[in-house]
């Protein structure tokens, strides 16, 4: 997510070595290119699912109809009206980190709020995603939800214990 620098090696991204990169842009990027999915929501409770979803366009620059447009847009995606549950607030957090059309999602437990129908609801659009070109990058605890990944890296103690890419999900 660009939050950290690597200990070793280099991480580049679409070119450009993240270490060279100041925080100005750095958070640029991670505005443009990067949505963010947290486990914790991490949502301004004074402000509407409206609202919420709007705040990366605010940053992008985005017009308030498009900032409305856009919104509203992926509330319906994910099945949301205004007032919230713990639930739909994890919704609120996923249009969110959509609604700025990044290239790359890093979802921590995305679905970990979410009863079973909603959370299939919500993996099968970040699988849509994934067909139109956006990377998904999740951290999940669940065996089932890490089914729809097309590739799993396993990590026990802080070790890779499996890397497999044969991992698809048939529909």
């Amino acid at each position: 997510g660009l939050l950290d620098q690597p200990t070793t090696g280099s991480y580049q991204l679409e070119g450009e070595d993240v270490a060279d990169l100041s925080e100005n842009r750095l958070a640029k990027v991670r505005n443009d290119q990067i949505g963010f999915i947290f486990q914790q929501f991490f949502l301004l409770p004074k402000l509407s699912a409206q609202k919420n979803v709007e705040l990366p366009l605010i940053y992008a620059g985005k017009s308030p109809r498009e900032r409305k447009q856009r919104a509203q847009q992926f509330l319906e995606k994910v099945g949301l009206p205004s007032e919230l549950s713990g639930g739909q607030k994890q919704r609120v957090a996923i249009a969110r980190a959509l609604s700025n059309d990044p290239a790359i999602i890093l979802a921590d437990e995305p679905t970990g709020a979410l009863d079973t129908k909603t959370g299939t609801q919500i993996m099968d659009l970040l699988t849509q995603l994934n067909r139109e070109g956006k990377t998904i990058v999740m951290v999940t605890h669940e065996p089932e939800i890490a089914d729809y990944a097309r590739r799993k890296i396993v990590i026990r103690d802080g070790e890779i214990t499996q890397d497999t890419t044969d991992s698809v999900r048939i529909d």
